[in-house]
């Protein structure tokens, strides 16, 4: 007779949380796109093969056979029928089950666990139940014209009652639930102590979702008509709220453009008034306050329901410029983070009071936020929403209309201090402004990631005095830390490379594009100099060696001097740049044992060029292939290069430069370069936009619509 082992639940739940981890980039990438198949564990970190984390489909596959509540703890939504059913799985449905309804079926079960894990069993135990249950529909029966705690003497008092039946017409489940949870404590520790209440069972899974984004959301090939995708939306803010409402434990949010039209003013306040900012809102301050305080209004009690809910930590609002959102994230400005007007009469109560008094919201749990390319957020909106936030680690403002004042008051802040920073293309910033941030503020000095980009439409501000107080002041810069770093279009100089420039040992990622005068030479020399560790270097429209054009009826370049072939350039590269920063010393031994080959100069294996020069690279030349993105990004990548962390090897992760033609991750690569841009969104190196949700920055490796943005497109 074959018997069924029980597990202690805490091994369960670490088995659970390993699974679950086994899915996140590690901490540090191995910069390469993940490979799917399955080569086993890596012993180390960096690791391209075997990969450096399990493919998400696996990890969710796993938990779903071993623990169901592992799995909702990130949610991605792809598509708008599995939307729907997320929003049925999760949210609740006041006209299926009503109120009343749920609170009398989970009072009735919580009394019967409390009494049978009290007593044996029998006759006596239903009559204790329906005591039981009578005790606690009293506590939640009681009448609402009770007297109010502020006209009962000090002494009567209770600090902070609790009301257990909900004001709302649609409370969370989960809080329902915990009170009830309370209500049956408090009467069972009155009657028993000591004894032990199970705690009543909530089939609605919402409170085990940490991560939720809409990064793979589309309806795009759904043959819907125009008039179905305006009044008739999957994703709406009702829904978006609902969902929201029922998860108290959410700390990552993603959205995108194809559903910024649900970000409404109620679901911006279930986002951002959760945990410490609900706290002593709307409450008196020593009586100045000019309207009513009621304490047992239903505005209080979503006040006390967002008190228990986790704050946020990182909110990525990548490509949301759709009026419905300006519209709220303006409204929400001027409610919670500017002083009200006292000329508006039209303002809720809320409102009405006295500038002098106004202290707005701040949220400290909120650690990284994602702005790339919201355009339409004007800077007198702009200014105090980054600024409410003091506890930033990862700021992404690329393509924002952020202005020299904002960034300015960001480094006043005396609080926030940078690990990660993206100020691409972001046309309203001064040279003046970016220096005064990186070599003056504090809130700058810990970068080790700082995105500059700019391309030949939107160049970068700085000046070449500037640049070279940047790189010679800036503590991010003499500091050494820098893993990722991007001043493409930067009036960079030779004398500013190799004279001004700090040695960079730690950087991974350098961007060096659109910088047409700056000599293939000079770059070369700087990487073996002073950034041997560069894995990822962007040449695109940089140096004249590299300038080759088959423009019609073009002899030149806009200054007069003649254009290069497609075979000059070819030759430049690979005579000035790979040959001598990429190729092992040639060593010669008359010994009869063999020596140790030294490694190459630098660790540079992908180089990423414009598409004129891709093309005139043909099928590469050796182990370098060219690897084309979704869009219209490509590589120069040394397929025989890459991190491996082998089981058996005998040591850690290792940057090899000699994989045979047979090993996998020589294979994938090349598997790659034939599909000729035929790939998903995920793959490509050197992210223009920064990794939000995880923390992982400018290094993190994004798909979806993230996805293409970090790596598909140009701009």
């Amino acid at each position: 007779m074959s018997t069924q082992i029980q597990y202690p639940p805490e091994l369960l739940f670490a088995i659970c949380a390993h699974i679950y981890a086994a899915c996140l980039p590690s901490a540090e990438p191995s910069l390469d796109p993940l490979i799917v198949k399955d080569y086993g564990a890596p012993t180390a970190h960096p690791s391209a093969l075997p990969p450096g984390n399990w493919a998400e489909p696996v990890a969710r596959k796993t938990l779903a056979n071993l623990c169901l509540p592992w799995l909702w703890h990130k949610l991605e939504v792809r598509l708008p029928r599995s939307w729907l059913s997320l929003v049925e799985e999760i949210a609740w449905d006041y006209e299926e089950e009503t109120v009343d309804v749920v609170m009398g079926n989970t009072i009735k079960a919580a009394a019967h666990a409390a009494i049978a894990s009290s007593s044996s069993g029998g006759l006596h135990d239903k009559e204790a139940t329906l005591r039981l249950e009578e005790s606690i529909f009293d506590t939640f029966g009681a009448p609402d014209d009770a007297v109010p705690p502020e006209l009962l003497p000090l002494c009567l008092r209770d600090p902070s009652p609790r009301r257990f039946r909900p004001k709302s017409k649609s409370p969370a489940r989960w809080k329902l639930l915990r009170s009830i949870s309370d209500a049956i404590q408090n009467v069972m520790e009155h009657r028993n102590p000591g004894v032990y209440v199970p705690t009543p069972f909530d089939p609605r899974p919402g409170r085990f979702v940490r991560h939720l984004d809409f990064n793979h959301f589309r309806t795009i090939g759904m043959r819907r008509s125009i008039d179905e995708g305006v009044n008739s939306r999957f994703v709406t803010g009702d829904r978006v709220e609902a969902v929201i409402k029922e998860m108290p434990n959410l700390t990552a949010f993603g959205a995108t453009e194809y559903m910024d039209g649900a970000l409404t003013l109620p679901v911006l306040n279930e986002l951002f008034l959760r945990g410490s900012p609900s706290r002593g809102r709307g409450r008196p301050s020593r009586g100045r306050d000019l309207f009513v305080f009621d304490p047992h209004g239903v505005e209080e009690e979503e006040r006390e329901r967002r008190r228990e809910c986790k704050e946020l930590e990182a909110v990525d609002l990548t490509g949301c410029v759709s009026a419905v959102f300006v519209n709220a994230l303006t409204d929400f400005v001027n409610t919670h983070l500017l002083p009200p007007n006292p000329e508006h009469d039209d303002e809720p109560s809320e409102r009405r009071r006295s500038p002098l008094f106004h202290e707005p919201l701040s949220f400290p749990g909120l650690q990284r936020l994602g702005l790339r390319g919201v355009k339409s957020m004007i800077p007198r909106i702009l200014a105090p929403f980054l600024l409410s936030f003091p506890s930033l680690t990862h700021l992404d403002l690329s393509g924002t209309r952020v202005t020299p004042d904002i960034i300015k008051s960001l480094g006043d802040s005396p609080t926030v201090r940078l690990q990660s920073l993206a100020l691409a293309r972001c046309i309203r910033l001064t040279s003046a402004s970016i220096k005064e941030l990186l070599v003056d503020s504090p809130v700058t000095s810990g970068l080790i990631e700082l995105n500059l980009y700019g391309d030949m439409t939107y160049s970068s501000p700085l000046t070449e005095d500037d640049l070279r107080d940047i790189v010679t002041l800036a503590p991010c810069f003499t500091s050494g830390e820098l893993r990722y770093l991007d001043i493409s279009s930067t009036p960079l100089t030779k004398d500013i490379m190799l004279t001004a420039f700090k040695p960079q040992p730690q950087l991974r990622s350098l961007g060096l594009s659109h910088i047409p005068h700056l000599e293939l030479k000079v770059v070369t020399e700087f990487m073996r100099v002073k950034a041997s560790q560069v894995e990822v270097l962007t040449l695109v429209g940089t140096s004249p060696e590299l300038d080759c054009g088959f423009r019609t009826g073009a002899t030149g370049n806009l200054d007069g001097t003649p254009r290069g072939s497609a075979r000059q350039s070819s030759i430049s590269l690979h005579t000035h740049m790979i040959r001598p920063l990429c190729t092992p010393p040639f060593s010669f031994s008359l010994s009869s044992t063999p020596s140790t080959p030294k490694p190459p100069p630098t660790r540079l294996r992908v180089i990423e060029l414009s598409t004129i020069m891709l093309g005139g690279l043909g099928a590469g030349a050796g182990s370098w292939k060219i690897v084309r993105s979704k869009g219209g990004r490509g590589w120069y990548v040394d397929t025989a290069s890459g991190w491996v962390a082998e089981f058996g090897s005998g040591h850690g992760s290792v940057l090899r430069r000699d994989l045979e033609a047979t090993h996998p991750l020589r294979a994938e690569m090349e598997k790659l370069s034939e599909a000729n841009g035929n790939v998903s969104s995920g793959v490509g190196w050197h992210a223009r936009k920064m990794e939000i949700l995880h923390g992982h920055g400018m290094l993190g490796r994004e798909d979806g619509l993230y996805g293409a943005v970090s790596f598909a497109y140009q701009g």
